[in-house]
């Protein structure tokens, strides 16, 4: 059975020592596949291109207990190896609870944990923080310890001894150093694609795994969970997918501003029989043709406003589809995309599509898992449904939808009960990101409503 590899907090390095052993097992010839618990895109990004396959994420607070034993059990079993890497603090979940906290899920899957401790300014004290950890929940099995940050051999032994006072094994240690940092910014780490030196970070990372990792002990905890037959079961939708029949195609935004989706985004269409078509707004792409719905995921829009600004063809082509009458689903930075104007990170405003009316400047971080539920009937979501979904950015909207193109009700943890996004028939566009895989019927919806929609034609073929 695989590990949970975890931390006392964010910024701890248990996105390293995953690094450092998917990089090494697939050096050695061995598929791994790797989970990620929690809400995050980036961390997964890394795991995926480390592993060379998709990073899947376990988050029972968007998806539910019953999905996330599912998934992990379904692909974790198709691979040599697996793990599944943390979120934030081993304990911390939604507000000041542990519910879809790391700790949940190793409960969850009944997996060991192996607690990646920052250790640059302890020496004794670690074996205070680590016995709380154990102690914390002792339903919890804590396998062992990896310690980073370790600045000399004398650091090594100090740390060492005090775990040894506690029985806590010493699974590694990594050094101190500042090539192990990883680049970052104001929403988590630096995306694969923009990590120009890749290649070479895989092999350190590989390298670092050899050197500082007691792999035989390590080793035994990445063994992947067992196959089980698969259950017959009802679909899920009240639509089956489609067999014998035209594909639909719908479009989604994928190039460096456009990249915040989960593989399930993608997979759960192809299983409705929608033929995806990648497009790219950032390139100044038109829509492609015969498109008949479009999907604008999260990213980082306002590090390229300036250049998405300029893409005159691709902003055109979003004001022909609502006009043609194409469903849009827009996700936070796609949201963004679709306003009067976007104000960059050095408060330049930029021009975009204009498709709703409000203009969007660098505001307070909105952070937190939400529950919404619908206003009003529309592409995705029918009246008094509910979703969980999570919200986070740093972007603040100048006005909110008319009372009868609101969306949906959010609260929160901390956060005050307000109307927020736009529904029409044709139009869901929010700052809330939804995981699919705990909202079958979205992607339903959204093929059944592009399946009575008439395909875009190339620009020059409308009259």
């Amino acid at each position: 059975m695989p590990c949970l590899i975890a931390a006392p907090a964010s910024g701890s390095g248990k996105t390293l020592v995953s690094l450092a052993l998917t990089a090494l097992a697939r050096r050695r010839g061995r598929s791994i596949q790797t989970f990620k618990v929690g809400p995050d895109y980036l961390d997964p990004q890394l795991l995926s291109a480390a592993s060379g396959r998709p990073c899947r994420n376990l988050d029972p607070l968007l998806c539910g207990e019953a999905w996330v034993q599912g998934s992990f059990q379904q692909h974790g079993s198709t691979a040599e190896l697996s793990l599944v890497e943390g979120v934030m603090g081993l304990f911390d979940g939604r507000g000041a609870s542990s519910e879809g906290s790391s700790a949940h899920v190793a409960q969850l899957l009944k997996l060991p944990v192996v607690l990646v401790v920052e250790a640059s300014r302890q020496a004794g004290s670690v074996a205070a923080l680590v016995r709380g950890f154990r102690d914390h929940q002792p339903s919890l099995q804590l396998a062992g310890v990896v310690l980073n940050g370790v600045g000399s051999e004398r650091h090594h032994a100090l740390l060492a001894e005090a775990l040894r006072s506690i029985a806590m094994p010493l699974l590694g240690a990594l050094p101190r150093h500042d090539s192990l940092e990883l680049p970052s910014r104001h929403l988590g780490l630096l995306p694969a694609h923009e990590l120009a030196d890749l290649e070479q970070r895989l092999g350190a990372w590989a390298d670092l795994a050899e050197r500082h990792l007691e792999l035989e002990q390590l080793w035994p905890l990445l063994q992947a969970p067992t196959p089980t037959p698969k259950p017959r079961s009802p679909p899920s939708d009240s639509e089956p997918a489609s067999t014998g029949r035209e594909p639909v195609r719908i479009a989604i935004a994928s190039d460096a501003a456009f990249h915040f989706r989960y593989p399930e985004a993608s997979e759960l269409l192809v299983e409705r029989g929608v033929e995806v078509q990648h497009w790219s707004p950032l390139a100044d792409q038109p829509l492609p043709e015969g498109c008949q719905a479009l999907v604008l995921p999260g990213g980082y829009p306002e590090l390229h406003a300036a250049q998405l600004a300029s893409s005159q063809r691709s902003l055109q082509e979003l004001q022909r589809a609502q006009r043609h009458g194409l469903p849009i689903y827009a996700e936070c930075g796609g949201l963004l995309l679709l306003g009067q104007a976007l104000t960059d990170q050095q408060g330049n405003s930029h021009p975009m599509a204009g498709l709703l009316p409000f203009r969007a400047e660098r505001g307070q971080l909105s952070l937190g898992y939400r529950s919404a539920t619908a206003l009003r009937s529309g592409l995705v979501l029918q009246r008094g449904e509910q979703v969980n979904g999570h919200e986070f950015h740093r972007w603040q909207l100048s006005s909110s939808p008319d009372k009868a193109d609101q969306l949906w009700q959010l609260e929160g943890w901390g956060c005050p009960p307000r109307p927020e996004g736009w529904s029409t028939s044709t139009l869901h566009a929010s700052w809330l990101h939804l995981h699919w895989g705990g909202c079958r019927w979205i992607p339903q919806r959204l093929t059944a409503a592009a399946r009575r929609t008439s395909p875009l034609l190339p620009c020059c073929a409308h009259p």
